[in-house]
Formats: C-alpha cells, structure tokens, sequence
C-alpha cells in the first residue's frame, strides 16, 4: 500500500521465475525489473506532469516499480504490485531525455 502523499512506499517483488517468462507484448524481448533510480526518474517526470504514455495520455499516478524492455527503450509499470502489460499503457523511456 502506497502513503497517504501518493509516493511508492518499498519496491514491487517479482519472482525470479516470473522474471524469465515476461515479455514485452510488443516485440516478444525480455522484460527485466527496473532499477530504483530509474524508477525515481520516471516517478518525478510524472509529478511534474511530463510523461505520457504510448496512447498519448498524461501520467499522473507514479509506478511502484517498473519492467524495463531489454533494449532500454520502454518501461511497463508496476500498480498495485501488479505488471501493467498493455503497449498503450507503456512509457517510452527517450521522453526523460527530452526533458
């Protein structure tokens, strides 16, 4: 459960077997678990109001963690402890870049 300000309160657990059998629902590449400073990035980038998902919708609620496409480029966040999968709901990670 997240603190009252709406911050992640611990890392989300995924087990390791899990780990080996995510993909990216996109291009079928291995998904790996998000470091806590990239996660941080993404976390502040969407209280300021600048990130937006691939449907173009503006990100307001920050990720307790993320899945990270092994290329780098795209990150699937992590709610409620659960992997969020959907190519519309991902994040392209070249918007914290830009910024």
């Amino acid at each position: 459960m997240s603190p009252p300000d709406g911050s992640p309160s611990e890392p989300p657990v995924i087990s390791k077997e899990l780990l080996e059998i995510l993909v990216c629902p996109e291009t079928r590449t291995p998904l790996s678990l998000a470091g806590e400073e990239l996660v941080d990035r993404v976390n502040r980038a969407i209280g300021e109001g600048r990130l937006r998902n691939k449907a173009g919708e503006t990100l307001r609620r920050p990720l307790e963690g993320g899945l990270v496409r092994a290329d780098g480029s795209t990150l699937y966040g992590i709610v409620d402890g659960i992997p969020v999968l959907l190519i519309d709901e991902s994040i392209e990670l070249g918007q914290l870049a830009d910024q």
